[in-house]
């Protein structure tokens, strides 16, 4: 088999096993009340701290117009609130409320499970090497642009 014949598998390859993934993310998600773009952002506030909302967008891959969005609906279920910058009238940041992190601190240590499960195929090693090899790709590409 060819080099070219070799990427598109490997792409249809990681296709697949992106829409695996994501239909398990999903899944999990959705009980608590929440889309897996929701999700994301209360991840990535749980994890990172307080994030400008114009960072959210490129942590977790969305559209800008979706980003406000996403932050809007977490406002109303009363999981984030924004917080203006101090120093920057324009920049604005989105924090987790005493009821959404409470809700990140019942539902992420399940959640992180599922995903050590999702990947329990895969040894140690093998695990690492995909990571890194993941990110090398991404970089390579990157790059390129």
């Amino acid at each position: 088999m060819n080099r070219t014949e070799e990427s598109l598998k490997a792409f249809v390859g990681i296709k697949r096993t992106n829409e695996y993934l994501e239909r398990h993310v999903k899944r999990d998600a959705a009980r608590h009340g929440l889309n897996i773009t929701e999700f994301a952002v209360m991840e990535l506030l749980y994890s990172k701290g307080d994030q400008p909302i114009q960072h959210i967008r490129n942590r977790i891959l969305i559209a800008s117009s979706s980003t406000t969005y996403v932050v809007d609906k977490l406002v109303e279920k009363g999981f984030v609130e924004r917080r203006p910058d101090t120093r920057d009238r324009r920049i604005s940041f989105a924090t987790l409320t005493d009821e959404g992190r409470k809700l990140m601190e019942e539902i992420f240590p399940p959640h992180a499970e599922l995903i050590t499960e999702l990947f329990s195929g895969l040894s140690d090693g093998e695990l690492s090497v995909l990571r890194e090899t993941l990110k090398k790709i991404t970089m390579e590409t990157a790059q390129t642009k």
